[in-house]
């Protein structure tokens, strides 16, 4: 016992030395002041044009998608409630073909939804088709304000949910768009 709390003891007093001297070596290397900024995504792609039109086309798209798949869905339904209103009065292979056929129509929906709306879907794709070119154009519209301005750092405020308290002076957001040719 009186070797593990002499081991414990010299463990704890190497990490206290270690310690030390990291902090000694700190405070002895040379400070540079980082200069960081603040921008807001959000509001950004809020306030472009191309971008508020490519969510549209988006969500036009997708809600078309999701009323063929429902009515799919709403067709297997149909299937199965008449297939249990019928039970009793099928033989052995017309219950056999009913539920092949319920099984077949449930995974057609599947798969359509899959297709539209999977990883890889067709959603998928044509977001990134839209809105990749407009994100990459923001980001290279922040990436030259911070160049310019020697920021080493810039935040997103609207994703990052450590951001508690962001003073406005370093909020770059309005001079992104500008950047980007719109004056807001």
């Amino acid at each position: 016992m009186k070797t593990i709390i002499r081991n414990f003891t010299r463990n704890r007093l190497m990490m206290v030395i270690s310690l030390s001297f990291i902090i000694c070596q700190l405070s002895f290397s040379p400070v540079r002041a980082q200069k960081f900024a603040l921008v807001d995504m959000e509001y950004i792609f809020k306030n472009i044009p191309a971008y508020e039109r490519a969510n549209e086309q988006l969500n036009q798209v997708s809600k078309k998608w999701q009323s063929e798949v429902d009515a799919l869905t709403t067709e297997a339904q149909t299937l199965y409630k008449n297939y249990q209103n019928e039970v009793v009065f099928l033989s052995k292979e017309q219950k056999k073909a009913k539920q092949d056929a319920i099984v077949a129509k449930e995974k057609e929906a599947a798969d359509l939804k899959k297709k539209y709306f999977g990883p890889e879907g067709e959603l998928f794709k044509k977001r990134t088709a839209l809105m990749n070119p407009i994100q990459e154009e923001v980001y290279n519209a922040v990436k030259d304000v911070a160049e310019l301005r020697g920021y080493q750092l810039v935040l997103d405020r609207a994703s990052d949910t450590g951001i508690i308290f962001g003073s406005p002076k370093i909020d770059i957001s309005s001079e992104v768009l500008r950047k980007l040719g719109y004056s807001y």
